[in-house]
């Protein structure tokens, strides 16, 4: 692979209220899907060029992907999926603050703490990385509709040189970026 494009998939309810989600299945809310149509209008993803195309297969994602390049084929890679917040999801910092498995879940060792029934960043990181092992061995471009925190453990890899926090690398819901391998540089793409 010498190319690499990741996309976050468009604005949805939870992005909207807050929420920790990533196991949640939630669509695109209306203003995310017009966002995303209004940026594919007016040329701010890279045309279709023959690369070979994956989604995490949640449903934000495929609906991101249909927006930008209609029923173009694709594979689900279920490892691009972000971190599940188990027991958290669908809820916002307000609604969880003074509950004693979540105060136990921020206290300490945040990277490997596992909320219950979810997963810890540590394990969701080496999930994506071993996704990203996966990419790199493929012989063709690559275009990925991922999640925000895919798309910001991808990135801190590729370019850690540059010293960014994680969530410096995160982009808008929509947003992305295209990467050079071979240049080893990239520029943002979409909403910005």
């Amino acid at each position: 692979m010498r190319r690499l494009t990741l996309i976050r998939h468009g604005l949805t309810e939870g992005n909207v209220r807050r929420w920790y989600y990533g196991a949640l299945d939630l669509p695109l809310c209306e203003a995310g899907q017009a966002a995303v149509q209004e940026a594919a209008a007016g040329g701010l993803y890279p045309p279709y060029s023959g690369e070979r195309i994956l989604t995490s297969g949640m449903l934000r994602t495929e609906q991101t992907l249909r927006l930008i390049y209609g029923e173009a084929p694709h594979e689900i890679w279920p490892e691009l999926r972000e971190i599940s917040f188990g027991i958290f999801e669908g809820k916002s910092y307000d609604e969880l603050k003074g509950l004693a498995e979540y105060e136990a879940w921020l206290a300490g060792d945040w990277f490997r703490n596992v909320p219950p029934g979810g997963e810890s960043f540590a394990q969701a990181e080496a999930r994506i990385l071993s996704a990203l092992s996966r990419m790199r061995a493929q012989d063709e471009d690559l275009l990925a509709v991922v999640h925000g925190g895919t798309v910001l453990t991808i990135m801190q890899a590729l370019f850690p040189e540059e010293e960014k926090s994680g969530y410096d690398w995160q982009p808008r819901p929509g947003g992305g970026y295209r990467i050079d391998l071979t240049a080893h540089c990239y520029e943002q793409i979409g909403l910005l």
